[in-house]
């Protein structure tokens, strides 16, 4: 029996049907997210109309609806486009990173903002909260912990004495490429990166590179713009800074660990409030006495909250005296995890509670 195929003609002129009503729909969204606005400013609302909370339920949702055949990924990701694309229009929103341009965190930035923020460079991850602190830029994007890596001890050591929120996480998958304009790996003589890419890059330089000269630089992307007309050189940098420098891939995802991961932070002065996945970061100190750190978990045990990490950092204000930061699962509205939070305060010399903000989406 013959097997019934559509015309070309026919299928097209349905897929043209069908993204006109995409489009209308799409200005029926931003028309509404104007509205929205006019109704926060007749509110007595200013400063940034971003919500991470309301944003990370909205994303949530297109997951659960999602059916397919596009993965959840790309529908949430279509998504974030659309929200940031509406969210300019209620207001332009700046968003400051550790940079230049072209690094994993604008990458970070733009996957958990959208393209239609404006992302803002700067030189280290304290000019990132001084950004913020001081009304520059509306939140801060930094990373804070690396899967192979660990944790980024200088955004803990501004965590400690800032006085800004968490507000969102975003994680990235660590994936590295060899940028180059020449042609054949045999060509190449220098490659150049970060001295973090240089090493989860090591197996696979020895294999194919063994006689090029490795040269740590500040950042990928300063790699990627040193290389930008030298055709004998390469640079090891994530696909943001071979789309922004217009370097070719000569191989892509040549990191020793495919799972290679860092977690980056968004700052800002923003509270959000409780999504239902939502985790909370604290720093606390106590007195170095025998069991104090057992007196200092056990109120998470007792009601059942669960400890993401630990991770124990110098105080700076005496010798072999240490603060604790402390990731766990709930939000501080949570009835188990504020009753858990009450009890900690009685254990413990110093607490400061970081923010409570919604887990990672995607």
């Amino acid at each position: 029996m013959p097997i019934s195929i559509t015309p070309l003609a026919e299928l097209r002129e349905q897929i043209d049907a069908v993204d006109a009503q995409i489009l209308q729909l799409i200005n029926q969204r931003a028309r509404y997210a104007e509205e929205v606005a006019k109704t926060k400013l007749a509110l007595g609302e200013s400063g940034s109309f971003y919500r991470p909370d309301r944003e990370s339920l909205v994303l949530r949702r297109i997951q659960n609806l999602n059916t397919g055949p596009l993965s959840d990924e790309t529908a949430m990701r279509f998504f974030r486009e659309l929200m940031s694309a509406c969210l300019a229009l209620e207001k332009p929103l700046e968003v400051a990173f550790l940079g230049p341009e072209g690094t994993f965190t604008q990458q970070a930035t733009l996957k958990h903002f959208g393209h239609a923020v404006k992302t803002i460079p700067f030189t280290s991850i304290s000019a990132v909260f001084n950004a913020v602190e001081n009304g520059t830029s509306a939140f801060g994007v930094v990373p804070i912990e690396n899967s192979t890596e660990g944790v980024i001890s200088h955004t803990l050591d501004c965590l400690l004495t800032s006085t800004l929120q968490i507000c969102g996480e975003v994680k990235i998958r660590v994936q590295q490429n060899l940028l180059t304009h020449a042609t054949e790996l045999n060509d190449i003589t220098d490659v150049y990166s970060h001295a973090q890419s240089l090493a989860q890059c090591r197996q696979w330089l020895d294999v194919n590179l063994p006689n090029a000269r490795q040269t740590p630089l500040s950042s990928n992307a300063e790699a990627a713009r040193l290389i930008k007309n030298n055709p004998n050189a390469a640079a090891i940098a994530g696909m943001i800074a071979a789309e922004i420098y217009k370097l070719p891939v000569l191989a892509a995802n040549i990191e020793d660990d495919a799972n290679n991961t860092t977690r980056f932070i968004i700052i800002g002065n923003q509270i959000a409030t409780l999504t239902g996945y939502d985790k909370t970061t604290l720093v606390v100190s106590t007195d170095n006495q025998a069991g104090a750190l057992y007196r200092m978990l056990e109120p998470f045990a007792t009601v059942g909250v669960d400890m993401l990490s630990i991770e124990s950092r110098p105080s700076r204000q005496g010798l072999w005296d240490y603060v604790f930061f402390i990731d766990i699962l709930g939000h501080g509205d949570n009835e188990q995890v504020a009753y858990a939070l009450s009890e900690l305060k009685t254990k413990v010399t110093m607490f400061k509670n970081l923010g409570s903000y919604p887990q990672a989406v995607f």
